[in-house]
């Protein structure tokens, strides 16, 4: 079993960790717990499940840094994941913990930016890993499935920006008294 580890960090850019054996029915059983992909029928599942893979990570682990391309999507299927931005003169602010069923990095579906946060293993935890030129392939022959799988990320999206305006509006108030 490969781990990805702080020791390849420390000599350059992280890299995902090693594919993990896991069967495509293993896979497609994880992803029908997941939201995002709630709902899909089995066929749609399977179809997924056979272009995602497994890593592994260890506690601490990079997974992606600010900046770097957006070619995968993760969903978190043990474990947790800390998703962070560095603010000048403070230091690492934490944006969100994230725990099994829920996914990151799904803005790199949508468009070419580079990742707009760091997220990092915030305890040991196991990872299907989509690749974007794989599912956006899938998606363009598979209309039906894109139509579910994208209004799902947007819900996703739009539940996040809530929290984020209310977040927000909860800095704003603070800040007055």
């Amino acid at each position: 079993m490969t781990l990805a580890s702080d020791e390849t960090e420390a000599s350059g850019p992280a890299t995902s960790a090693a594919p993990m054996p896991t069967s495509p029915l293993a896979r497609e059983e994880q992803l029908a717990k997941v939201p995002l992909f709630a709902g899909l029928t089995q066929e749609a599942l399977a179809r997924i499940a056979a272009i995602s893979h497994e890593e592994q990570h260890a506690t601490g682990t990079r997974i992606f840094q600010y900046g770097d391309v957006g070619d995968k999507l993760f969903v978190l299927v043990e474990g947790r994941v800390r998703i962070s931005r560095e603010v000048a003169g403070m230091g690492e602010e934490a944006l969100a913990v994230l725990g099994p069923g829920e996914v990151f990095g799904e803005m790199a579906l949508f468009d070419e930016s580079p990742r707009s946060a760091d997220a990092r293993a915030h305890e040991r935890c196991r990872l299907l890993v989509i690749n974007k030129e794989a599912f956006d392939d899938l998606l363009f022959v598979e209309k039906d499935l894109a139509y579910e799988v994208l209004w799902s990320c947007v819900r996703i999206l739009a539940a996040r920006i809530r929290d984020s305006n209310d977040k927000l509006t909860f800095l704003s108030t603070s800040a007055k008294f």
